[in-house]
């Protein structure tokens, strides 16, 4: 899967995908996130046996997508940033939603980050330009169900572990190299707000810089099965 991103330059760097990892249980403190895996066991997610979590995704999964067609009405997306090794070395950071098949994720995570696309947007920044502020970065997502957009997700980059953790995992595990991508792991959603939702819309915003990035998609579900 080849991807395009534009720089705040200008600049268009087109990547081939050819590693896409998703990260999990990936919050700052992990103190908080045994206490959540904890509670997905008692509704059957399967609990992991170390925290953070890496899942691999197939590459193709990788889209610039505005619609995210699903099998039924138990999906949903995740707000994350994104880090995109180029061709030529530079790393570059974005804002991705993980869309995840949440009945397949009782039976395997790993399985529920096959099922649907990681929609990436079309801008990016280099890491480099925002790593000396990264904890100031804010992740953002809404929702529209009926018609109705609300916000559903709402955090700082000090919520999650940073992208120079994910970049030395990658390097130690050879793969920070050109046509990686990798997502962060997601915030927690605002109670009483339905993710099984019709839209999604998410930013990803700078504001020692002042500028954002953005994505949005439709859920759309597939043609009815035959047998």
């Amino acid at each position: 899967m080849s991807l395009k991103f534009t720089l705040p330059s200008g600049e268009t760097v087109a990547v081939d995908v050819v590693n896409l990892l998703n990260g999990g249980y990936a919050g700052r403190h992990q103190d908080h996130v045994r206490a959540h895996v904890e509670e997905l066991a008692l509704l059957g997610v399967p609990a992991p046996t170390v925290t953070p979590t890496m899942y691999p995704v197939s590459p193709y999964l990788a889209q610039q997508a505005t619609v995210v067609p699903v099998q039924h009405g138990k999906t949903s997306g995740e707000v994350e940033w994104a880090i995109v090794v180029a061709g030529d070395g530079r790393i570059l950071l974005t804002l991705a939603c993980d869309h995840t098949d949440r009945e397949l994720e009782v039976h395997g995570i790993a399985w529920s980050k096959n099922a649907s696309p990681d929609v990436l947007a079309t801008e990016a920044w280099l890491l480099s330009e925002v790593e000396d502020h990264i904890d100031e970065l804010t992740l953002t997502a809404w929702v529209t169900n009926d018609g109705v957009e609300e916000k559903i997700q709402s955090a700082t980059f000090a919520d999650l572990l940073p992208p120079s953790h994910w970049v030395d995992v990658l390097e130690e595990r050879d793969l920070l190299k050109s046509g990686t991508v990798l997502i962060s792991g997601t915030v927690n959603m605002l109670e009483g707000v339905n993710q099984f939702a019709d839209a999604w819309r998410a930013d990803l915003t700078d504001p020692k810089l002042g500028r954002s990035i953005s994505l949005n998609y439709d859920v759309v579900p597939m043609a009815t099965p035959i047998g």
